[in-house]
């Protein structure tokens, strides 16, 4: 049987809808599980109905997948067969009354503010440093995402007004405030370079720093600084996020600051927010002290 329509979905995602190279595979390594299950079955994608849709999904369950490579898998369903009725090559959606089964939500782990003080402030006397510093300062003040931050040039950054504009997810552009740590370690950094506007923010060898490397130094300079969690560069974000929501509570702002198209997305960290009030509750009020 063609995947055709498979081809066509994942192309329209990668030109018209600019989806990330990251999404990209995912979606296309959910859908072939669906086309190959479809051959096997001798049924064509565009004739896919409901109840076999579920019976592809029950049968991922029943090779082993997790429930939220479950709800991945129909998620990729559902956006390649709500495309196809837009284009009118179906007359339904199969995938629209189906549902995934419930994951158990894990809460992102976080840095507190001191240990973000001491794995930002970096020595910048040594080769790197103030790359690295900006670096890190950069991701804490604005929570960037890691592609935005590999894909910067010096254009993107108003360091006068404190501003970073990025262009996110679906191709949608967002202006960050820079907390003023921030715009001197840029500063800095861009003094020691002389790099025009065109030029990016944090160059690799052959053009912008790739993802990989600011991995891998991510978790080098965690280890130099005496910080033995896993650091990466989402973590960063999840604690600038947990950080401006415990101090204004504000949630839509933060959604704004993050560049969430759902709020529901942003949602996870009301309840990081809650963990904080619990303990400022536990240690503060007379009659919730426990025993020992």
């Amino acid at each position: 049987m063609s995947a055709y329509p498979i081809d066509e979905f994942l192309a329209h995602l990668a030109v018209e809808r600019r989806m990330s190279p990251h999404t990209l595979d995912a979606y296309r390594r959910d859908l072939a599980a669906l086309s190959q299950w479809a051959e096997e079955q001798g049924i064509a994608i565009l004739d896919v109905q409901a109840e076999q849709l579920r019976a592809f999904i029950a049968a991922e369950h029943r090779r082993g997948l997790s429930p939220k490579s479950l709800q991945r898998r129909l998620s990729a369903c559902r956006s390649l067969y709500g495309w196809l009725l837009k284009q009118g090559r179906i007359v339904a959606s199969p995938a629209a009354a189906i549902r995934a089964p419930k994951a158990p939500r894990k809460l992102p782990q976080v840095l507190d503010a001191d240990e973000v003080k001491v794995l930002v402030e970096v020595p910048t006397d040594v080769p790197l440093g103030l790359r690295d510093r900006a670096l890190l300062e950069l991701f804490y003040s604005s929570g960037l995402r890691l592609s935005e931050l590999c894909a910067l040039r010096w254009g993107d950054l108003d360091l006068d007004e404190g501003l970073v504009t990025v262009l996110g997810k679906g191709s949608k552009q967002r202006s960050v405030p820079l907390g003023s740590f921030a715009r001197a370690a840029l500063a800095e950094w861009r003094a020691s370079t002389g790099a025009g506007r065109e030029a990016p923010v944090f160059p690799g060898r052959n053009g912008p720093i790739t993802s990989r490397a600011v991995q891998y130094r991510l978790r080098q300079l965690a280890q130099r600084q005496g910080l033995f969690k896993r650091v990466h560069p989402h973590l960063l974000r999840h604690s600038f996020a947990s950080h401006i929501l415990e101090s204004s509570g504000d949630l839509r702002g933060v959604q704004e600051l993050l560049g969430h198209a759902d709020i529901a997305t942003t949602q996870i960290y009301t309840h990081l927010d809650f963990q904080h009030l619990a303990k400022v509750y536990d240690a503060a009020h007379p009659r919730a002290k426990r025993k020992r």
